[in-house]
Formats: C-alpha cells, sequence, structure tokens
C-alpha cells in the first residue's frame, strides 16, 4: 500500500487513477441506470411492482406492445418529421450564418458571439420564449406574418394540429443553431485560402469555389455536425412540455416525450424503458457514425 501512495506522490500511475475515477463514474451514473433500463424492458414493471426484486420476465412482449400502440406510428412520423425538420433548419441556416460571417466585416466577432446566447440558455427557458413568440392571439410571429402579408389570419401554432408540431421545430432550429454554426465555422477556418485564391485566378465564381472546394474540405465536419446534430435532436426534452405537451391529440408527440409520458404519466415503466431503449439504439447509431466521422476528419 505504501508503494502505491509513493507511486502517486511520484507522479507514476495518478493518470491511471485519473483515468479509474472517470470510469467509475460513467458506470455508476450511465451504465448503472441504462442496464436497468435494459432490463425493465424486458420485465413486467408497473405501480405495483416497481419496487419488487423479482419482475415477471416477458422477453419481447413490452416491444410487441410499444409497436402495437394506436400512438405509435403517429409518434414515430411525428419524430421523424422532427428530426429531420430540426436538423435541415438548423444545418442549413448554421452554414449561411459560418459563410457570413466567414468574411471580414466591422463588428462580425460581436455578432457571431450574440447568436451563441441561444445556446447556452436552458431548453425550458426557451420553450417559454417561443410559446410567447408563437401564442395565437398575441404573438411575434403572426404579426410579423400578418404585416408581410403572408397570412390573413392568426395560426395557433400550439394548438392546431396542422403546425403543433412545427412550433417545436421551430424553436429547436433557433436552439440548436449557433452550435451548428460555430462546429461549422472552425471547419471553414481550416480550410487554406490559398486554394480559393487559386481558384478564383482560375475563374470559378463563388458557387463553384464552394462546390469544389469547400464542400469537399468540409465533408468529415458535416458528417460530425449531422451525427450531433441528431443525437441533440433526439435527445431534445424540454421544448415540449414548455410549448405543446405533445398535444393536441399527439400530433406533437415524439419518441422521447412519450417515453416519460408512459413511464410518468401512466405509470408504465416498462413500455416507457422500451420506448427509451429504441431511442438509444437510434443514438448509438448516430455516435458510431460520429465516431467514424472525426477519424477520418484527424486522419486527413
Amino acid at each position: 500500500m505504501s508503494r502505491f501512495f509513493n507511486s502517486l506522490r511520484d507522479g507514476v500511475g495518478f493518470d491511471l487513477l485519473l483515468v479509474g475515477a472517470a470510469m467509475l463514474f460513467l458506470i455508476a451514473l450511465a451504465g448503472a441506470p441504462l442496464i436497468y433500463n435494459v432490463l425493465m424492458s424486458f420485465q413486467q414493471v408497473d405501480m405495483f411492482t416497481l419496487g419488487a426484486l423479482m419482475r415477471p420476465f416477458v422477453g419481447f412482449d413490452n416491444y410487441v406492445a410499444v409497436v402495437r400502440q394506436p400512438e405509435f406510428w403517429l409518434v414515430t412520423r411525428n419524430t421523424l418529421i422532427f428530426v429531420v425538420g430540426s436538423m435541415t433548419g438548423q444545418f442549413v441556416l448554421g452554414f449561411a450564418l459560418a459563410l457570413f460571417f466567414a468574411q471580414k466585416f466591422p463588428g462580425a466577432a460581436t455578432i457571431r458571439g450574440l447568436f451563441l446566447v441561444s445556446w447556452v440558455m436552458p431548453g425550458l427557458v426557451v420553450g417559454a420564449i417561443w410559446s410567447w413568440i408563437l401564442a395565437g392571439d398575441f404573438g411575434v410571429l403572426n404579426v410579423i406574418l400578418r404585416s408581410l402579408g403572408l397570412i390573413q389570419s392568426n395560426i395557433f401554432w400550439k394548438s392546431d394540429p396542422n403546425f403543433s408540431i412545427w412550433a417545436v421545430i421551430i424553436a429547436n432550429i433557433w436552439l440548436g443553431l449557433a452550435f451548428n454554426m460555430l462546429l461549422l465555422s472552425v471547419g471553414l477556418a481550416a480550410i487554406p485560402r490559398d486554394l480559393y485564391e487559386a481558384a478564383e485566378l482560375d475563374g470559378a465564381n463563388a458557387f463553384q469555389r464552394f462546390w469544389t472546394i469547400t464542400l469537399p474540405m468540409m465533408r468529415s465536419t458535416i458528417g460530425a455536425v449531422l451525427s450531433l446534430g441528431l443525437i441533440g435532436t433526439l435527445q431534445q426534452f424540454d421544448l415540449f412540455p414548455a410549448l405543446t405537451e405533445g398535444g393536441p391529440a399527439n400530433t406533437s408527440n415524439v419518441a422521447g416525450y412519450w417515453s416519460w409520458q408512459l413511464s410518468f404519466q401512466l405509470y408504465d415503466f416498462a413500455k416507457g424503458a422500451t420506448v427509451s431503449v429504441m431511442m438509444f439504439l437510434l443514438v448509438l447509431i448516430a455516435s458510431v457514425v460520429y465516431v467514424r466521422s472525426t477519424r477520418h476528419e484527424v486522419r486527413g
């Protein structure tokens, strides 16, 4: 034991101690809950069996039951719309802003910093802000759209089944826009300027330089941004209770919020765990894609 403490005092093995502490932290706060959740998805867990040490094992019955739920396909469709809409808006607008702030003009750094405010704000705060903006009677968005002549009457974004999912998408785009812009700005800054100068001397216009230089050179960065965007969007939860609570009639409900509803509103913990395990598999796939993207970027 004394040799162990002497090695720590001399600095030898201290790195192993740090790694071991980090591993214990991950096992306690991430690994154990994950394993517990997976086990629940194969058991019958409700209000009566939640505290029991031994629960009935039901195999894949919970997965079959979740798929047969009337809400399953609606929630799946909403999740797909939410993910694709959010990622598309965040990436396209984030890329446009990254290209814009890559230009040199007075106040560029200050304005770009202001965009980062949305990224550091809690999701519930962002949801509250957008709840006011999207209010049907007095919301700012309706006022702007009416002044531009795009709508004739107010749109009740949060309570109209045709618009409720888009209300959450708009808020989530605003929430993740700065993160996409920041990562894409880093990728743009890593491209050598002499490539653009050489292409400009060869007569290439702005679009040709973007298509032949910017996109190929940022392939790994784009893959990483999209992968992280998918992970973050699938894990988004705070905006839903703040804006629509999954309604009306589940028209804005997604898998993450549905899992919470099953567990803590209907007290069907097994089905809630089953939905969360399905989401974890999607996040795991996105994480593998992200790791592969960053690996190729490092090699490049």
